[in-house]
């Protein structure tokens, strides 16, 4: 059996709320920035697997994903700084959220699959780690990430794949 421990006081944290979302929109917004310029010429020139998504699809997922991570820090949050493992799940999600906008510079501004990968490999591995150290603290918030390294697990695939066929 699973033992809940109970969050802090009922008193709203617009601080911890805003340490879970500012980031998020903050790497939405430069990933975007660097994401966006090249996708009717340079990405659209590339060679896709059968199994690439259309792009309308991308920024419906990403919304989606980025608030189930909003959500589930949040929760980190509210766990009092003393809860044994809360700031390790708080450095292993910032430092996914960091390879995660730093993906969108290699693959689309940097214009290479191969950085890409270089990226999204370790970046896939901090979600898992991320995850891991979420479970210690809040086992739901871990699950809310379970989409999210699926969807990046996908994307692993297709980085993979682009850059097999534009070799």
């Amino acid at each position: 059996m699973v033992h809940i421990r109970p969050m802090t006081s009922v008193r709203y944290p617009f601080d911890k709320l805003a340490y879970s979302v500012v980031p998020i929109v903050l790497c939405s917004v430069l990933g975007n920035a660097a994401t966006q310029p090249s996708i009717p010429v340079w990405y659209a020139g590339l060679m896709k697997p059968a199994f690439n998504p259309p792009n309308w699809l991308f920024p419906i997922a990403w919304t989606l994903l980025f608030s189930l991570m909003a959500y589930a820090v949040f929760r980190i949050w509210k766990w009092p700084a003393t809860t044994p493992g809360r700031n390790r799940a708080l450095l292993a999600f910032y430092a996914q959220l960091a390879l995660n906008c730093s993906w969108s510079f290699a693959f689309f501004w940097a214009q290479s699959p191969l950085l890409g990968l270089v990226v999204i490999v370790p970046f896939l591995a901090m979600i898992i780690v991320t995850i891991r150290a979420f479970n210690v603290v809040d086992p739901f918030a871990s699950w809310l990430l379970w989409p999210y390294a699926a969807w990046v697990s996908f994307a692993t695939l297709i980085n993979v794949s682009i850059w097999a066929l534009n070799r």
